[in-house]
């Protein structure tokens, strides 16, 4: 027991050194530069000019956007105009285009039979089955009305809110005008680490190239004024499905900015695409819509209203990007990183000459040697000890480093 303490405690105060060992081998040679090179490449092409890690980068963008439509449509034999189909009238970074309104006009709180379907009876039992049901446009009340039309009797189920109740199955054609419409964007940004503040309007445009110009990815890419036409093509959208239904369209404003460089190349690119395209082939979901309602009241007090289901197309302005400047400290961490991958190389070989490449085993002997203090009195006692030099083995350029001569190591 005493003797395995003993060894414990001798293993325990042991220290370990490097100790290079020079192989003269092509194939491996070629190998570890080839490694080195890899990784080299790597941080030079990716790490330092591609994500440009030399600088501290500000992501904390803070944006403002504003945003006006200009445009006439007719929709239902009314000439619409920016009053009457943008929705919020704010001019936010989110704003609906409406593209189609169903209208009910002249809704009393009374009881009346829903025209949803699946809400047909023939008793009130019937109608019972459907109490607390949130797909209808009133509270069902449980009782089945019966009505004659063209000598065929028919049943709904009762409601009671908002009569008539509003029939939404309408066919309405969809106010197609809505393709020479133009958006026209606003947005400023400002990189609080830096204290930079940026807007989308080039220094270098005048107020009548601003007003006169539409944006081309290639031709005007920094033109803030969009045609709705040119939106849905490049998201490849249909314009009358898209207008029937309604959908969801985002125009992405990203802003990358090297200020190592003039302060004048900071510029936004502009991006677009369909955001509810998951839903787009699901026909419950698809599309959007929304409600809204304008009250009115009689000359008696009775208070009545005029409901309108509008389908449009959202628009949702997103904001995003960075900014980064040259800083020492990511750049210290960085090339640091990059002098310590290069090491990957010797591992890599290590790991093919110990298990792979023949005279393995003796590449192992020489590359990892236990050493005690009775071995280096004995050495300094003798210089014919087994600690000394043996034939065939050279030392390197290198302090401490030996070199295997090719008797002793086969490739």
């Amino acid at each position: 027991m005493g003797s395995m303490v003993w060894g414990f405690v001798t293993d325990f105060f042991t220290y370990e050194t490097t100790k290079s060992v020079v192989v003269k081998s092509w194939s491996v040679g070629i190998i570890n530069r080839i490694v080195q090179l890899l990784i080299i490449s790597y941080f030079v092409g990716w790490v330092f000019i591609h994500e440009k890690s030399y600088q501290s980068k500000d992501t904390g963008i803070e944006s403002s956007v504003m945003t006006k439509v200009k445009g006439f449509g007719n929709h239902s034999n009314q000439v619409m105009d920016v009053a009457d189909y943008v929705f919020p009238q704010q001019g936010a970074g989110i704003f609906c285009i409406m593209t189609k309104v169903i209208i009910t006009e002249n809704q009393f709180q009374s009881t009346c039979p829903e025209v949803a379907r699946g809400f047909d009876c023939t008793t009130d039992d019937d109608c019972e089955k459907h109490l607390g049901s949130i797909l209808t446009n009133g509270k069902i009340t449980g009782v089945c009305l019966n009505f004659t039309s063209s000598n065929v009797t028919k049943g709904h189920c009762q409601i009671q809110g908002w009569c008539p109740a509003e029939d939404d199955k309408v066919k309405i054609h969809p106010m197609l005008d809505v393709k020479d419409f133009t958006i026209f964007i606003k947005n400023s940004v400002r990189f609080p680490m830096f204290n930079v503040t940026r807007g989308n309007f080039l220094s270098s445009m005048t107020k009548e190239e601003i007003r006169s110009c539409h944006y081309h990815p290639e031709t005007n890419p920094y033109c803030p004024i969009f045609r709705v036409s040119d939106v849905l093509n490049y998201t490849e959208q249909n314009l009358f499905h898209l207008t029937n239904k309604g959908g969801e369209i985002g125009i992405n404003i990203e802003w990358k900015c090297n200020l190592d460089m003039d302060i004048d190349y900071c510029r936004p690119k502009y991006s677009f695409t369909r955001l509810d395209a998951p839903f787009a082939k699901n026909a419950i979901s698809s599309g959007y819509n929304f409600r809204f309602a304008k009250y009115y009241k009689t000359q008696n007090g009775t208070e009545f209203r005029t409901l309108h289901k509008a389908y449009a197309i959202r628009f949702d302005v997103m904001v995003t990007g960075n900014a980064g400047k040259f800083d020492t400290v990511p750049t210290l961490i960085n090339v640091v990183a990059a002098f310590t991958s290069v090491g990957l190389g010797t591992v890599l070989c290590d790991i093919i000459l110990l298990n792979f490449l023949k005279g393995a085993d003796q590449y192992k002997a020489k590359k990892f040697e236990e050493v005690s203090d009775a071995q280096i009195e004995a050495s300094l006692r003798s210089p014919g000890s087994q600690l000394s030099l043996k034939q065939g083995i050279k030392s390197s350029y290198d302090s401490g480093a030996i070199s295997l001569a090719a008797s002793e190591q086969p490739i």
